[in-house]
C-alpha cells in the first residue's frame, strides 16, 4: 500500500497541514528544522502526492492541453516540442491532441480536456472554421490560440506570425534576383494565413510596379502531395521563372515533381518555401524559405497560457512573431533568355 500524507504526518510528528505546506513549497511559516525533518521522511518513504486530491484543494491540476491540426507536419511537431518544454519548465504536464484538421474533432478534444480538468488549452485551429457554431461554445478554461483564427468564447490571448511581412520579404527577394513572373502555390484560399501571404505577395509586386496576374495564384492544400500533383498535371507558363510556395511541404512536393520532369532547380526555376521545417535544410537542393520559429511559437503560447492561469496580467494579449528569410540553394538570379556557351555545351 502506498504511503499517504497522514502516514508522513504521523512519522514526522506534525499535522497534515504542515506536510501539505512542505509538499507544495508553501513552508515559509515553518521552522527550518521541521521542514528538513518532514522532507527527509518524504524522501525516505518515497511519498508522492495524490494529484487528484491536491487539485481539489488548489483548484488546479498543473496540466494544460495542446491541440494541433496535424502532427505529421514537421512545423507542428516542433511547435509541440516547444510547448512541452515550456510546460515542464513551469511544473506543468501537457496533454497532446491531434485534430486531423477537422473542426468537429477539435471540439470533441476541447470538451475532453475540460472534463479532464486541465487548467487551460493552447489551440492551433483546424483549417475549416464555423464561426456560428464556435461562438455557441463558452469554454470554461482559458484558451490561447495560435497560427489560425478561431472563434470560441474564452480566447484570452493569441500568438501569431507576421505572414504579410514574411511573404512580402520573400517576393521582394525574388524580384531583386530578377524574377518578375512568380507563381504563388498556396494552401486553402479561405484560411487567414493564405489571405495574409497573398497580401504580402501583392504588396511586393505593387511596390516594384509589377502587374498582379490572378492566373499566377493557385490555391490547394498545405501538403506536399498538392505541390507534386500540380506540377505533374500542369505545364508551367513559359514566362514563370520562380514559384513561391505557401509552405515548405508544398515546395518539397514541387521540387520532387520538377525533378521528375527533368526541370532543374534553381537553374531553370527558383523555388521559395515558407516555415523552415527540418527537411528544408537537408533536401537537395536545400530549400530557400521564410523561417517562422515553430519551437518558439509553441513555447511562447504555453508560457502566456501559464501566465494567465497564474494571474500574471502584465503581458499583452496578442503576440506577433517576426519571420526571417533563409537563403539556401533552391533560388538563384533569373537567367537571361540568351544561352551562354556553357549552357550550349551541356
Amino acid at each position: 500500500m502506498s504511503v499517504t500524507i497522514k502516514d508522513i504526518a504521523r512519522l514526522a510528528g506534525v499535522s497534515i497541514a504542515t506536510v501539505s505546506k512542505v509538499v507544495n513549497n508553501k513552508d515559509f511559516d515553518i521552522s527550518e528544522g521541521t521542514r528538513v525533518r518532514v522532507q527527509k521522511i518524504i524522501d525516505e518513504e518515497n511519498y508522492r502526492p495524490n494529484s487528484l486530491a491536491r487539485s481539489m484543494i488548489t483548484k488546479t491540476t498543473k496540466t494544460v492541453g495542446l491541440i494541433i491540426p496535424d502532427v505529421r507536419n514537421p512545423f507542428f511537431t516542433d511547435l509541440a516540442r516547444g510547448a512541452e518544454d515550456c510546460a515542464k519548465e513551469n511544473g506543468y504536464s501537457l496533454l497532446f491532441c491531434n485534430s486531423d484538421d477537422v473542426l468537429e474533432k477539435e471540439i470533441e478534444y476541447i470538451n475532453t480536456l475540460v472534463e479532464k480538468q486541465v487548467d487551460g488549452i493552447v489551440l492551433a485551429g483546424s483549417i475549416n472554421r464555423n464561426k456560428a457554431l464556435e461562438e455557441k461554445y463558452s469554454v470554461t478554461v482559458p484558451i490561447v490560440s495560435l497560427d489560425r483564427k478561431v472563434y470560441f468564447k474564452g480566447i484570452q490571448a493569441t500568438v501569431e506570425i507576421d505572414n504579410v511581412t514574411g511573404a512580402h520579404d520573400a517576393i521582394e527577394y525574388l524580384i531583386q534576383s530578377g524574377h518578375k513572373d512568380i507563381l504563388f502555390l498556396s494552401g486553402q484560399e479561405e484560411v487567414d494565413i493564405s489571405k495574409d501571404r497573398l497580401i504580402g505577395y501583392k504588396k511586393a509586386l505593387e511596390e516594384n510596379h509589377i502587374p498582379f496576374n490572378p492566373k499566377c495564384v493557385i490555391f490547394g492544400l498545405y501538403k506536399s502531395e498538392f505541390g507534386y500533383q500540380y506540377i505533374m498535371e500542369n505545364d508551367l507558363p513559359k514566362e514563370v521563372t520562380a514559384i513561391f510556395c505557401g509552405n515548405d511541404l508544398i515546395a518539397l512536393g514541387v521540387i520532387k515533381a520538377l525533378k521528375s520532369k527533368k526541370i532543374k532547380v534553381p537553374k531553370d526555376i527558383s523555388i521559395m518555401g515558407f516555415d523552415d521545417i527540418s527537411l528544408a535544410s537537408i533536401n537537395t537542393p536545400e530549400l530557400t524559405t521564410v523561417k517562422q520559429p515553430s519551437y518558439e511559437f509553441g513555447y511562447i503560447a504555453v508560457q502566456r497560457l501559464i501566465d494567465i492561469i497564474e494571474g500574471i496580467t502584465n503581458r499583452k494579449d496578442k503576440f506577433e512573431i517576426k519571420t526571417e528569410l533563409i537563403i539556401r540553394e533552391s533560388t538563384a538570379p533569373r537567367r537571361n533568355d540568351t544561352k551562354s556557351d556553357d549552357d550550349v555545351a551541356e
